[in-house]
């Protein structure tokens, strides 16, 4: 059970339980980031106007390099 919560999937993705916890950290506080500025953007639309589209773009791009280097 313990080896399934915390070691298979970084393995499948060829990491230890250190550098995915790294990466999914990464990932999450950027998305925080960008959701805050999205929500902002909601209040006051001529600010953060491409800065949540921006950090999933990146986000994205980010994941697909990993793929193909794994």
């Amino acid at each position: 059970m313990l080896s399934r919560m915390f070691v298979d999937h970084p393995r499948a993705v060829g990491e230890s339980y250190l550098a995915h916890a790294r990466v999914a950290s990464h990932f999450g506080v950027t998305l925080l980031g960008a959701g805050l500025a999205c929500l902002v953007h909601a209040l006051v639309p001529g600010l953060f106007r491409s800065t949540g589209s921006g950090a999933v773009e990146r986000l994205y791009q980010e994941m697909i390099a990993r793929r193909r280097a794994g």
